[in-house]
């Protein structure tokens, strides 16, 4: 298995993204994503409980057998789990009432659970916190794209009530779209995913582009080696 630090942050950040690539935790990242704020929250915890998760799962891969292994690490996840959700309502309450029916549900995110079977069980604790990281970066980054694309669609400003989970951040509201009316569909269940398809099919079209141009660019040298190989 591959555990160099370049690979597994393209794995985590594009290649093997766990929203766009996976489709994994769609629920949740549906549902929150309506605000950058909220999208923003959520991204955390994950990212945090990816980290934590993937650290613990490694640290202990040689005390537990494989016949409670799946227990194990989802009592791992619903610990950290619920760690984030308590430090939440400490210190984000008023965003917690805005997201925190769906913090429990990354218990269940396949995104979590998968990392910590597929590689935190089998590599170093290193290795395992930095795969979580860039993995849930990976998630939140997707999680905040996707807010900030309703949001400026849906009610023409971006970074609103970002005061609700970082209190400095009260003038960091932007109104791209003065006077705007608002688009309704877009903060709706049937907007996220409609932006949904719009991000996994701008995301297939990056990677055709760059497919075809890296395939153009080894046929055009190869073609100057069998020219020069060729020539008297």
């Amino acid at each position: 298995m591959n555990t160099d630090l370049s690979y597994l942050s393209k794995q985590g950040l594009w290649h093997n993204n766990p929203a766009l690539v996976q489709l994994l935790g769609l629920c949740p990242l549906l549902a929150v994503s309506s605000s950058v704020v909220t999208a923003a929250g959520l991204g955390l915890i994950t990212i945090l409980v990816l980290l934590c998760s993937n650290l613990v799962v490694a640290l202990i891969r040689h005390q537990i057998t494989d016949a409670i292994r799946l227990p194990v690490f989802v009592l791992i996840i619903a610990s950290f789990v619920t760690c984030a959700e308590l430090l939440m309502q400490a210190f984000a309450y008023s965003l917690y009432l805005s997201i925190g029916i769906f913090i429990p549900l990354i218990v269940t995110n396949c995104a979590i659970l998968g990392r910590a079977v597929s590689f935190a069980s089998k590599n170093s604790p290193l290795i395992s916190a930095f795969d979580g990281l860039m993995m849930g970066l990976g998630f939140a980054l997707t999680l905040i794209a996707l807010g900030a694309l309703r949001e400026v669609i849906g009610s023409g400003t971006l970074f609103a009530n970002m005061d609700l989970l970082f209190p400095f951040a009260q003038s960091w509201e932007l109104t791209i779209l003065p006077a705007y009316p608002g688009f309704l569909l877009a903060v709706l269940p049937p907007g996220a995913f409609l932006f949904m398809g719009l991000l996994l099919a701008t995301k297939n079209w990056i990677d055709q582009t760059s497919t075809k141009t890296n395939y153009i660019e080894i046929r055009d040298g190869q073609s100057s080696e069998n020219l020069i190989r060729d020539t008297p």
